[in-house]
């Protein structure tokens, strides 16, 4: 069997790679490559987005898809995540694990003879950024050029995207209070991928030459202990209809949720015009499709 492709953050891909997964990801008929398959999806947190559309993704193609908390499998407890990944890998043509660390879906991807996917982690969320590119590639067209401003937490979604937007041939500019700015590994990654990327404390600097605008709530699963501290950090953060109209005419917005309505983003921005929330959201579906296809094979 050959070495399999896994993907744990989007410097898994070249820029060709990437390309391709999004063709993929908007192919109207698509083959059953998962027939008779199972695919394993193992969640320590919870999930809405991750979850539907993974599964209905593998059935699309084909497949069956089995998923699991991972209370229910003792996950670095009852056994150790290589002995549970090998015993995965013998029922599953694909493994995907939403964890808390980022050091599981390494150790798992080490010895899986089959392709591991990075759910969530906490220094990445590569099938976020997917959608994301897809939704901002079906509005533009064409992503080369294009600027997109994060605004708010430097996280797991922003460190992806920073990386998949280079890879694109896309800029990107970020703006997050003093000490919570984006892993600087992520960083490094993405200028080693070829972007621009600024990092910024004035939300209005970077949203200025901006054509997308995204963000995330403020205080993500594990941190609702800070959420207090954190509404303070960012009560000048907020994507509101006034940094919107700092942006490039026909800017759009971006959030990958759940969302905090009057927190980091006005109601009238999330559902407003400009947003693309849905359409983003319905497009966590294509590109989970379109990246299973892609890591079995399909050119």
């Amino acid at each position: 069997m050959s070495t399999p492709r896994h993907l744990l953050d989007m410097d898994d891909l070249t820029a060709n790679e990437l390309a391709l997964v999004l063709d993929l990801a908007e192919r109207a008929e698509f083959p059953a490559v998962l027939a008779s398959q199972g695919v394993g999806l193992l969640f320590e947190k919870p999930s809405a987005r991750t979850r539907n559309s993974m599964e209905v993704a593998v059935v699309q193609l084909g497949g069956h898809p089995v998923s699991m908390r991972g209370e229910e499998v003792g996950i670095g407890a009852r056994e150790t995540v290589e002995d549970l990944t090998r015993t995965l890998a013998s029922y599953h043509r694909v493994i995907g694990a939403r964890v808390f660390d980022h050091a599981t879906v390494e150790r798992m991807s080490d010895v899986s003879p089959v392709p591991v996917i990075n759910l969530l982690s906490d220094q990445a969320h590569p099938l976020q950024t997917l959608a994301d590119l897809l939704t901002m590639r079906q509005r533009f067209k064409n992503l080369a050029g294009l600027t997109v401003a994060w605004v708010g937490d430097g996280n797991n979604v922003c460190n992806s995207l920073m990386i998949g937007a280079a890879l694109a041939r896309m800029h990107v500019r970020v703006a997050t209070p003093p000490g919570f700015e984006p892993s600087a590994l992520a960083v490094e990654k993405a200028r080693d991928a070829g972007g621009r990327i600024l990092l910024t404390n004035d939300p209005a600097e970077a949203t200025g030459v901006a054509d997308a605008i995204c963000t995330d709530v403020w205080a993500s699963m594990g941190q609702e202990g800070e959420a207090d501290s954190r509404r303070a950090a960012f009560a000048d953060y907020a994507v509101t209809a006034e940094l919107m109209d700092k942006a490039n005419p026909g800017a759009v917005f971006l959030h990958c949720l759940p969302a905090h309505r009057g927190e980091e983003v006005a109601a009238e921005v999330i559902d407003g015009p400009s947003s693309l929330v849905w359409p983003q959201a319905a497009n966590r579906l294509h590109a989970a499709r379109g990246l299973l296809l892609w890591l079995l094979g399909t050119r």
